[in-house]
């Protein structure tokens, strides 16, 4: 009984090693390139990051889309030469023990100002891909009772419509 304790305590010890260990290069590089594929209009290279059952939430509270909506919203965008430019100032990531998930929390540069990105990674064929990604605008807080009063009529109807 107590060897089998030790084995199973080594083992969850591994998990957790393993993945304090993941490499977050890779990572980095493909949701940077993301970001680049976006501001460069690059279609094909933003929407291949994706898995197919990726998820988009955008800033607005109607924004949740799957992959086919959110390619019919950008691809007017990415049409006509100009998406968005999102540049990364801060980033944190984080694996599953198994090293088949990981998640992150961004910091962004846009032409909205700071916003802050927030998303869920998992391995395809050994290769990461987004899987689900919430964009979303920080608000100071010293101006937080001003835009209320801004997005309150808006969002009061929304609320409405919600309910029905």
């Amino acid at each position: 009984m107590k060897y089998t304790i030790t084995r199973y305590i080594l083992l969850l010890s591994g998990f957790a090693l393993f993945a304090q260990n993941q490499p977050k290069e890779p990572i980095n590089k493909l949701i940077d390139a993301w970001h680049k594929a976006a501001a460069d209009a690059n279609f094909n290279a933003y929407f291949d990051a994706m898995t197919e059952d990726a998820v988009f939430i955008g800033t607005d509270a109607t924004e949740n889309w799957d992959k086919k909506a959110f390619i019919a919203f950008a691809k007017p965008y990415f049409d006509k030469g100009k998406a968005w430019s999102f540049t990364a100032v801060e980033r944190n990531i984080y694996f599953s023990t198994d090293g088949k998930t990981a998640w992150f929390d961004e910091l962004l540069s846009t032409q909205m100002k700071l916003c802050r990105g927030s998303g869920v990674l998992v391995k395809v064929n050994n290769q990461w891909k987004i899987k689900h990604y919430v964009l979303s605008m920080t608000i100071p807080n010293d101006t937080i009772d001003e835009v209320i009063k801004i997005k309150s009529p808006i969002e009061d109807a929304l609320l409405d419509e919600l309910k029905k």
